[in-house]
């Protein structure tokens, strides 16, 4: 449920008018009918002083309302993906859209032959998952070292400190999912 929807049934519940409740709470009647429309969300100030002139709590006025969010994020081909440089050699692009509103974070790295990513110490309950499409790479992870192949997988807790190494003869490519999302 929005903060608008909510705001509605608590008004209704009531038997107050958006005129009436305006009044009572000095949120304008056009801001209220826009946050009941769901064009707008309000700000604090008026979601406190709504909550007052309904006789709720501000946790009670917000309890259940969730923001609205989108399941389906589509980048075409040829879409423009965000590409971050760890250096000329490795390079992620980011496979989704407004990743800090999701749960998690695709990523596609390459690395080329020689190439290597800077060491990388995520915080605590951060996770990570990675499959090889192509190449071979080395990943320290910890005190650890593993070698993963083409079609190989390794998913790990990001908060070890951890750096991946191209140690094949050509580029390697890797997908791999954060969560929750880190930059």
């Amino acid at each position: 449920m929005k903060i608008g929807q909510k705001i509605k049934l608590l008004r209704k519940e009531r038997d107050l008018t958006l005129a009436e409740l305006s009044k009572k709470s000095g949120v304008a009647l056009a801001t209220l009918c826009r946050m009941e429309k769901g064009k707008m969300t309000g700000t604090l100030q008026s979601h406190t002083a709504i909550s007052r002139a309904l006789g709720v709590k501000l946790t009670d006025l917000l309890k259940e309302v969730e923001e609205e969010k989108t399941f389906v994020d589509i980048i075409k081909k040829r879409g423009k993906a965000d590409v971050f440089e760890y250096n000329k050699n490795a390079s992620y692009a980011i496979l989704t859209t407004d990743t800090l509103n999701k749960n998690m974070m695709p990523l596609m790295m390459k690395l080329e032959p020689r190439g290597a990513t800077h060491k990388e110490e995520n915080r605590v309950g951060t996770e990570k998952f990675m499959y090889v499409l192509d190449g071979k790479i080395d990943v320290a992870l910890g005190d650890k070292k593993y070698t993963l192949n083409s079609g190989d997988t390794l998913y790990f807790d990001a908060s070890i400190p951890h750096r991946f190494n191209n140690t094949g003869k050509k580029q390697a490519r890797l997908i791999c999912v954060i969560t929750p999302p880190a930059l």
